[in-house]
């Protein structure tokens, strides 16, 4: 019983949820039977339920235990326990619910009752500041519905023919677009059809200047373009004037999920050698982050906290970091929040150069993760240079290349690390009196592909 369907569902709840569903099993218009409620009752209070004990709980002791018959029992708690999260989740779409009142005056055929709840929900709908495929799914159910009670009385009425096609055009192209931008960015490619290009009727469609002022459409139109066209930087900068400029018209998914994308395409142009494109990163993160965009369910990623705090250090915004690494900390997933903590700390100290500080930041922590590890180790590596610690240095480098064999470090991110001992290695060993000898190191790390510590050698190589 400890494996069911039915203890997993109900172990899943927390306390507001049990009570809730406590409150829900008890109403008689969803359930009659006492047997469930005694049956929930004893699942809230047993961490290895067991059948036997569960039913002498709900059935009543003096009955035999029938397997059966018990099986039914949780069958059908499970049933309802599914049914509350149903009705829950139900609750939750004011629109929707409004719609669906809509649907129930029309067909009992209470015209005024439907007039009044028709222009309630259109006064909700103009007022509220969405205009995301949420918004246009209720305009055209609240179209659809007001048309169908008008041409019940006059079939020739065609008064909400032309802002029913124009509201649906808006939510499919809205729709498509949105696919078609995550499949790019996920893949890398999208294809439709036999010749793998996406028809030009529908871009032609989505193109209309009917749609200009539709952010549903026309931020997923130029983010399009961004992701089918990387190289023309101008489509990048008219979609990220477009995605700072939304201000709330979008739900906060989707704007993470933009958010996410415009800074992919700005990761993708640092990696092929535009550095410049750090200064647009930070340009995506700070409002993200201050919006709470980047955060899913208040929780924000470990890998988004690194990388907002690598922008901010790379564009010299070293308080508002310092600010962010703080106030965010508690963001973070608890497991991973210590180790990213005290890692972006020891990133804001080594830009201030305070490389002591640095030191006892990265000493004290306890880097679990071997990616993360890996980082630090790089940052300890570039702090014992700095202070002209060689021979900890040398340590440090073989004890680093030995955790990156044992450890299952693979693909890219073993050449990367490998590559950083390697070079670090040759710049401890350089003669920097020999200028033959030092252009010869600095365009052997030039020439490498693999190699994220390239500006910081560099800087050592001239």
């Amino acid at each position: 019983m400890k494996n069911s369907p039915l203890f997993r569902l109900v172990s899943s709840f927390g306390p507001i949820e049990q009570r809730e569903a406590g409150k829900f099993l008890r109403s008689p218009f969803f359930n009659t039977r006492h047997d469930l409620v005694l049956l929930f009752e004893y699942l809230l209070n047993e961490n290895a339920p067991e059948k036997e004990p569960a039913w002498a709980a709900s059935a009543g002791k003096g009955k035999a235990y029938d397997e059966q018959k018990c099986r039914l029992m949780m069958s059908y708690l499970h049933k309802l326990l599914e049914q509350y999260l149903v009705i829950k989740e139900v609750q939750k779409e004011g629109l929707e619910n409004r719609l669906r009142l809509l649907r129930a005056y029309r067909q009992k055929g209470m015209a005024t009752a439907l007039e009044r709840s028709a222009a309630s929900l259109k006064k909700v709908l103009e007022k509220q500041p969405l205009r995301d495929t949420k918004y246009l799914a209720a305009k055209y159910g609240y179209l659809l519905e007001h048309n169908r009670s008008v041409i019940a009385n006059d079939p020739t009425n065609a008064t909400f023919r032309h802002q029913m096609e124009s509201t649906l055009d808006a939510l499919y192209l809205s729709t498509r677009l949105r696919l078609i931008c995550e499949s790019i960015s996920q893949q890398g490619v999208y294809s439709v059809g036999e010749d793998g290009s996406i028809d030009e009727g529908f871009i032609a469609l989505a193109e209309k200047k009917e749609w200009k002022d539709m952010p549903a459409v026309s931020t997923y139109l130029h983010c399009f373009y961004m992701l089918s066209q990387p190289d023309n930087e101008a489509h990048f900068q008219v979609f990220k004037k477009d995605l700072l400029a939304l201000d709330g018209q979008l739900a906060a998914e989707e704007m993470r999920g933009l958010y996410l994308m415009a800074v992919n395409y700005c990761i993708r142009r640092l990696n092929e050698g535009e550095g410049r494109y750090s200064a647009e990163i930070f340009d995506l993160y700070k409002p993200g982050i201050e919006s709470g965009y980047l955060l899913e369910n208040g929780v924000l990623s470990r890998f988004t906290y690194h990388n907002i705090a690598a922008a901010g250090l790379k564009t010299g915004a070293l308080e508002w970091v310092r600010q962010f690494i703080h106030e965010h900390k508690n963001s973070l997933e608890r497991r991973y929040r210590e180790s990213s903590f005290s890692f972006n700390l020891a990133r804001l100290e080594y830009a201030r150069r305070r490389f002591d500080t640095v030191l006892e930041l990265l000493q004290k922590a306890n880097y679990r993760d071997p990616l993360l590890n890996l980082s630090a180790k790089t940052l300890l590596l570039k702090t014992y240079y700095e202070l002209a610690e060689y021979d900890l240095l040398q340590s440090h480098l073989d004890a680093m290349r030995n955790y990156i064999r044992r450890k299952r470090v693979i693909g890219y991110h073993k050449k990367n690390y490998l590559n950083i001992v390697r070079f670090a290695e040759k710049l401890l060993r350089v003669n920097f009196l020999d200028k033959k000898e030092v252009a010869k190191l600095r365009k052997a790390v030039l020439e490498e592909e693999v190699l994220t510590e390239k500006e910081w050698l560099l800087g050592w190589l001239g």
